[in-house]
């Protein structure tokens, strides 16, 4: 069996994406069933040079529209990174995943092999596009996801394994 770069790129962003949806969806109701500001929430972070939990969504969003379209060989859209309620991020999330909807696996046969060039750590990287995918683009994605589930959970957001994953 082989397996695509849509199946490992499009896919996973789109099914991670709706579960971070999700969590940030249980944070909102949380915050409100407990009486807390949502912005105790979307500005909370979990050290003093981490970003706060707005910047984590929208790093993790960059990541997914960005890394689709690079290994498609298009475009990269860009964001205004404005978000600052719930409301927003899930707008931003939503635009994202509009976006991954426009791929389909045929735009992304042989990218596997494309060169990607990008600027990571201030200095111009060029790689494949599978090894850009696994060892950049999901790595990154993941991080920031993780992190944004973390400061909720930290925060005391009832959360499970099961809400990250999307079951």
């Amino acid at each position: 069996m082989t397996i695509s770069m849509y199946d490992i790129s499009v896919a996973v962003f789109s099914a991670r994406l709706k579960a971070l949806a999700s969590v940030l969806s249980l944070a909102e109701q949380n915050a409100a069933d407990r009486k807390i500001d949502p912005q105790v929430f979307l500005t909370a972070r979990l050290a003093p040079d981490m970003f706060a939990l707005t910047r984590q969504v929208q790093i993790a969003t960059d990541h997914a529209k960005g890394a689709p379209s690079r290994l498609a060989g298009r475009e990269v859209p860009k964001y205004e990174d404005n978000e600052s309620s719930f409301e927003e991020l899930h707008a931003r999330i939503a635009k994202t995943l509009d976006h991954l909807a426009t791929f389909s696996a045929a735009d992304l046969d042989g990218s596997e092999e494309r060169t990607i060039e990008l600027r990571l750590a201030g200095r111009e990287v060029s790689m494949n596009g599978l090894q850009y995918l696994l060892n950049a683009a999901m790595p990154n994605f993941y991080f920031h996801i993780t992190t944004a589930y973390d400061i909720l959970r930290h925060n005391g957001v009832p959360l499970g394994k099961a809400t990250f994953l999307g079951r």
